[in-house]
């Protein structure tokens, strides 16, 4: 029987007396962090004090008793730390396997976008992350995802307008709609994509934006549209334009995207409350090698920027952009989230607090899986409707375009036009096949910059619509590898001839696995290396590289189900 109104009601109280008891001093409080060196993000400065705890939250700092006491001398505490841009799926792994890879490094809460499942899967995809994230000892939450299929030229797994995903807002954790990419949409007024802005609005939500080098009127249109922030910016410049606009920059620093460097200099006290740190996309090898928020900051310190502004901006900065007006700080009535470190000069993270309980320390404490519907289970798990593929499949009657890899960009160049393969010269085929519905639509063109000699490369992980993207030197090894793929129920796969050399079982909708992120990264980075040897170029990643060129929304070449496009000129070539 469900607890009557009355009776929450009274636990909350209970809960709240006893808060207020703790603060006060009159009854010892859960947890007391004793003489704490600790940041204070509303006066920029380091404080010193016992930080006590009480029902999950901080009660007070000043002079404290508690049930359980840690002597916090020689150390520093500081706010969980908070990812304001991220695609969970881009982890390759479930979400209770990428919460165990980024506690240990202080990250307490991540605001999620859900796109590449619901690419896949609709409606049914964020109800599965939701499911899939309950109750996790990192906070989960979500924006909802704007654009599925990213532009109308995709042939995703589902088309959301704004009334399937409008009962979303309701949910307790999802903050607004997500990055809104298609801003060619928003300029030109486009219905569906004004209805979504309109409908998010209504629910008095955030929106994020996504809008690389847009400028001038145009940005003042995208910005009046109602959109909020940016995580886009690769240059001083663009950013400075778009703060002075009003929006929020998102300062991005994953696996795809590096933008710190450039945009360090916003990280001073004219622009820095206009400013957030996100990852956007965390390979497992970035997960597990360097970090997460932890490596951001570390790596602003050590390009200059002050400390408690590099914090502030990980924690409060983010929270407060969210409205997420219990955290980012060590304030009374706000989440007992906290990381311990050593210095920050070293920024080594010693323990890890979410809500007063000790998650962390050199040793990640166990939790539950949480329950997931055995019918979005089953779902998640048979997402492939292909027929086997041929050689034939790939063939071409017409000089197609030749997509150019910028090395460390997701942009890319226009190479012209080619009739063939040439690997001696670095054009190579490439092919991406439509894989939700059974269409049988493929989209064929060329890539340079790649680096294949032999064999084939093939994922589904192919953003943002996720059919099967596959770079070959002969049409029978691409369809080889392809049909891989299907087979494995969604991956990554690096073959030559009919020999599988290296692969990624992903079977959870074609992007996640089952499996932990170590036995993953393992399996990845052999699969990189198999890449690698058989030509790719060593300064690219050569699956996430690829997963890009079928994205329509970046300049200036892509490749869909209906062929090479041109996106700057909204055309097919």
């Amino acid at each position: 029987m469900s607890e009557s109104y009355a009776g929450k009601i009274n636990r909350k109280l209970v809960k709240k007396r006893r808060i207020i008891a703790a603060a006060a001093g009159r009854e010892p409080a859960d947890l007391v962090l004793k003489n704490a060196v600790y940041i204070n993000v509303f006066s920029n400065e380091l404080c010193r004090g016992d930080i006590a705890v009480a029902e999950g939250l901080i009660v007070g700092m000043g002079t404290y008793s508690g049930k359980t006491e840690v002597d916090m001398t020689g150390k520093v505490v500081l706010p969980g730390f908070l990812d304001a841009h991220i695609h969970l799926e881009s982890s390759l792994v479930s979400p209770r396997e990428f919460v165990k890879a980024v506690l240990p490094h202080g990250t307490t809460t991540v605001i999620t976008d859900p796109h590449e499942i619901a690419n896949v899967m609709g409606t049914d995809g964020i109800e599965y992350m939701l499911q899939a994230t309950e109750d996790l000892p990192v906070d989960v939450r979500f924006m909802l995802s704007s654009c599925v299929p990213a532009t109308p030229l995709d042939e995703a797994g589902a088309v959301l307008d704004y009334r399937a995903i409008d009962s979303f807002y309701d949910y307790p954790r999802v903050q607004g709609l997500a990055e809104m990419m298609n801003y060619v949409g928003v300029i030109n007024s486009d219905d569906q994509v004004i209805e979504k802005i309109v409908a998010a609005q209504a629910h008095h939500k955030k929106i994020d934006g996504h809008a690389p080098g847009l400028t001038g009127n145009d940005l003042n249109a995208y910005i009046a549209a109602g959109v909020y922030s940016d995580h886009e910016c690769y240059s001083l410049s663009e950013a400075i334009e778009k703060l002075q606009r009003g929006q929020v920059i998102m300062i991005r620093e994953g696996t795809a995207a590096h933008n710190l460097e450039a945009l360090v200099p916003l990280l001073c006290s004219q622009y820095a409350d206009r400013c957030m740190f996100c990852t956007d996309d965390k390979h497992p090898s970035d997960l597990l090698e360097r970090g997460h928020i932890d490596f951001i900051i570390r790596k602003a310190i050590a390009l200059g920027a002050d400390p408690i502004t590099a914090v502030k901006v990980a924690t409060h900065n983010a929270a407060r952009y969210f409205l997420l007006n219990n955290r980012g700080a060590i304030a009374p009535g706000y989440l007992a989230d906290f990381v311990v470190i050593d210095d920050f000069s070293r920024f080594n993270i010693q323990e890890v607090y979410k809500r007063g309980v000790l998650m962390f320390d050199g040793q990640l404490r166990d939790f539950p899986a949480p329950a997931i519907d055995p019918y979005l289970q089953e779902l998640a798990h048979n997402t492939f409707h292909v027929n086997a593929l041929s050689e034939t499949d790939f063939l071409e009657d017409r000089p197609r375009g030749v997509i150019g890899i910028v090395p460390g960009e997701i942009t890319s160049t226009d190479c012209g036009y080619a009739t063939k393969v040439d690997a001696e010269n670095d054009i190579l085929k490439i092919a991406v096949i439509e894989r939700h519905r059974g269409t049988g639509h493929i989209g064929v063109g060329y890539l340079h910059g790649y680096g294949l000699r032999r064999g084939a490369v093939a994922t589904s992980i192919s953003h943002d619509s996720h059919n099967i993207i596959v770079v070959g030197t002969s049409e029978a090894e691409m369809a080889f590898a392809a049909n891989r793929v299907v087979e494995l129920g969604g991956g990554i796969v690096v073959s030559e001839g009919e020999t599988v050399l290296g692969e990624v079982p992903l079977s959870i909708a074609g992007i996640m696995s089952d499996d932990t992120l170590v036995n993953v990264n393992t399996a990845l980075e052999a699969a990189k290396e198999h890449a690698f040897s058989l030509g790719v170029c060593r300064d690219i990643d050569p699956f996430m590289t690829l997963s890009f060129m079928s994205l329509p929304v970046i300049p200036t070449l892509r490749l869909t189900t209906r062929g090479v496009f041109d996106v700057a000129n909204q055309k097919y070539v």
